[in-house]
């Protein structure tokens, strides 16, 4: 079997991701799709934090807590999905890539609650942990790359063919078609750098 790595870079309750796998040297992409992380029609699991600043801080708790519980299962599937179809398709999925923000450790609930920039902060997190989660319950290995250094990673993993690995994930639009938002370039050029560090 070939050996495929995943990218994804989410949003509140959803996120591209995008798996790419080494053909003879050249970054090829095998997958990519919308996963969703949330039931849509169930209460303030899209923008958990944004509901608990509403609650009393227990309640706002356990609220958290069971959107953590009902996001991961949604995730697994969604991820256990793409393996499936890769596995049907020769490729083994050993590895993931999240894209991460800026990665500074969150303050207490409470503190997150009286701020609005930091309820999106934390649903950030929020989102990007249950993808976590559920690939390490998958056992898949899980790194976390920060977008703002992606190009640096980059340098550093791949060295000279770095440039030309940043430029193709760019234009890969042109050759695959749509969506080939900023998104998927994220997820793609993460799935790229994690597959790299796998081999060494």
């Amino acid at each position: 079997m070939k050996v495929a790595a995943i990218g994804v870079r989410m949003h509140s309750g959803w996120g591209a991701l995008v798996a790419v796998s080494n053909n003879g040297g050249r970054l090829s992409v095998v997958e990519r799709r919308r996963i969703d992380v949330i039931d849509g029609k169930s209460t303030g699991k899209k923008q958990p934090y944004h509901f608990a600043k509403n609650l009393a801080l227990g309640a706002a708790e356990k609220h958290i807590a069971k959107c953590a519980v009902d996001s991961e299962r949604p995730a697994s599937e969604s991820i256990q999905s793409v393996i499936e179809k890769l596995r049907d398709n020769d490729y083994a999925v050993k590895t993931c890539a999240v894209v991460l923000a800026s990665g500074r450790p969150l303050p207490s609930l409470s503190d997150i609650l009286a701020s609005h920039p930091l309820i999106h902060t934390a649903e950030g997190e929020f989102f990007r942990r249950a993808v976590w989660n559920a690939c390490e319950k998958l056992k898949i290995q899980v790194s976390g790359v920060r977008e703002r250094d992606l190009e640096t990673q980059a340098k550093s993993v791949l060295g000279k063919s770095a440039t030309a690995a940043v430029k193709k994930i760019s234009q890969m639009g042109k050759s695959i078609g749509p969506p080939w938002t900023q998104d998927h370039k994220s997820a793609a050029l993460a799935a790229w750098i994690i597959l790299h560090q796998k081999k060494t």
